[in-house]
């Protein structure tokens, strides 16, 4: 199993509606992180498992979901996490 789809099923656990991962790995070549193994992604997560909760608690939801993933495949992680209604309300970006 890829990262991710690792990813994508650790995530689970939360119920998501949806959920948007983009490996951005390629842009961070050189790096760090990228030299010891970690990619960089960009996580979208749609899920009501967010509601009544602050950023920091739903961006710890997504850090305990994914586990030691956080340790050795994850070097960073840029995370916006909603509930379905905020995901409606939020604008829909243009793609060029």
């Amino acid at each position: 199993m890829n990262t991710l789809e690792q990813i994508h099923d650790r995530l689970a656990v939360l119920s998501p509606q949806t959920i948007e991962v983009r490996d951005d790995s390629a842009l961070h070549a050189g790096h760090a992180g990228a030299r010891s193994g970690g990619g960089h992604f960009q996580l979208t997560i749609v899920s009501d498992s967010f509601k009544g909760q602050r950023t920091l608690a739903r961006h710890r939801m997504v850090y305990e979901a994914l586990g030691d993933m956080m340790k050795n495949r994850i070097h960073a992680l840029a995370i916006q996490a909603l509930t379905a209604e905020e995901a409606e309300l939020k604008p829909k970006s243009k793609e060029h």
